[in-house]
């Protein structure tokens, strides 16, 4: 008994809304302040345990390494650990950044340093906007193959713009689709979306469509994946705006509205900009930045005995 006693040990965690300034919705994300001594087996469970879109784990380190490469955090799904994902990115740095009033926080991830960016407004709620890797554009899809894997005809789809897979981390394959109601109806093949996905580069589709329910908004979204419909996904999102950058979508440096969620009762905003090259002619976007607003909701401690 006692040895098992003195194996318990306690961790801290919150739970916010990402990319919301209205408690209970956006995304959620369970944040875990100090993950030091848990396994990865141990982080993937928790991340089980939870049961959201993502579960972080802040590893605090000693001030120089943080100084250089920013706060060590780890991402986990509910299947898996990623290198890189956008609600949890903005989500943790709120938590860290917690009434400090600090104008930036340094994530050091899997894919690298991502800084964090925060602006204050009187009466309005902070603003955080993350900055992604520059943009890799993959490969551009066959209408026909991707229509066979939601049921739809490729006249749904708008010719406007393409197919097409990019990655400022994780690779999302963006495709436009001419109608609202057509996206809300939307029903996917996840099984063969991951085999014909796999085959081409990219991990999950972003389906996108310019019919947005808020007028404010130039883009309404969905990302379904083994978790179900994501409410928001701000590494999608990056990717997008890269995509709506390079194809005319949005103009370099404008600011634009995605909205999500609201499928799953979860509506989430998602502010996104990126820039053209103007002394370029191909896709090169450059400065991708996602932003958004944070809420949390609770705070708990979970006890383990490791």
């Amino acid at each position: 008994m006692g040895s098992m006693a003195a194996s318990i040990r306690k961790f801290l965690m919150a739970q916010v809304d990402v990319f919301t300034d209205l408690a209970l919705t956006g995304n959620s994300l369970a944040v875990f302040l100090d993950g030091r001594g848990l396994s990865t087996e141990l982080m993937q469970a928790l991340a089980r345990e939870t049961n959201l879109s993502e579960t972080t784990f802040i590893l605090p380190g000693d001030a120089a390494a943080e100084k250089e490469r920013g706060v060590r955090v780890r991402i986990f799904t509910v299947q898996e650990e990623l290198p890189f994902a956008g609600h949890p990115t903005l989500g943790t740095a709120f938590v860290l950044r917690g009434a400090s009033g600090a104008s930036e926080v340094r994530l050091d991830l899997n894919v690298g340093t991502v800084p964090v960016r925060f602006t204050e407004h009187p009466s309005q709620a902070v603003f955080g906007e993350m900055t992604q890797k520059d943009p890799e554009f993959g490969v551009i899809h066959d209408v026909d193959a991707v229509a066979r894997l939601t049921g739809l005809r490729a006249a749904d789809f708008d010719s406007s713009a393409p197919i097409q897979t990019v990655s400022t981390g994780v690779p999302f394959t963006i495709a436009p689709l001419r109608s609202l109601k057509t996206l809300q109806n939307l029903r996917l093949d996840l099984d063969g979306s991951v085999n014909y996905l796999a085959s081409s580069g990219g991990k999950f589709f972003y389906f996108v469509c310019r019919e947005t329910v808020d007028p404010k908004a130039r883009l309404h979204a969905r990302m379904i994946f083994y978790n179900g419909d994501d409410p928001a996904t701000g590494s999608a999102a990056g990717c997008c705006a890269a995509w709506m950058v390079a194809h005319g979508v949005a103009a370099s440096e404008e600011q634009v509205l995605i909205e999500q969620g609201l499928e799953v009762h979860r509506p989430s905003r998602i502010f996104v900009r990126a820039s053209k090259r103007a002394d370029r002619q191909d896709n090169h976007v450059v400065n991708v930045r996602v932003g958004g607003n944070c809420v949390e909701v609770l705070r708990g401690e979970v006890t383990l005995a490791i």
